[in-house]
């Protein structure tokens, strides 16, 4: 189990998933353990992990969508 301040990350009940068809060999890959959503590097499995709550995963998509991360 990964210690975090916002609560802990069971890393042996995480499901990892990627965005569908990708095989890259380095992907974003997300997995949604109890109130907790980590991502990770799927190159380095064993690397860190970042943790955000419900809250927090709901502003970054939302901020995605609408596009403040584009680099345009």
């Amino acid at each position: 189990m990964s210690q975090h301040p916002k609560g802990d990350f069971d890393l042996s009940r995480a499901v990892w998933q990627r965005a569908e068809g990708d095989m890259s060999e380095a992907a974003v890959e997300v997995a949604f353990v109890d109130d907790l959503i980590g991502m990770r590097n799927s190159a380095e499995p064993d690397g860190p992990v970042l943790v955000f709550t419900q809250a927090e995963w709901d502003a970054f998509v939302a901020g995605a969508q609408d596009g403040e991360f584009d680099l345009e």
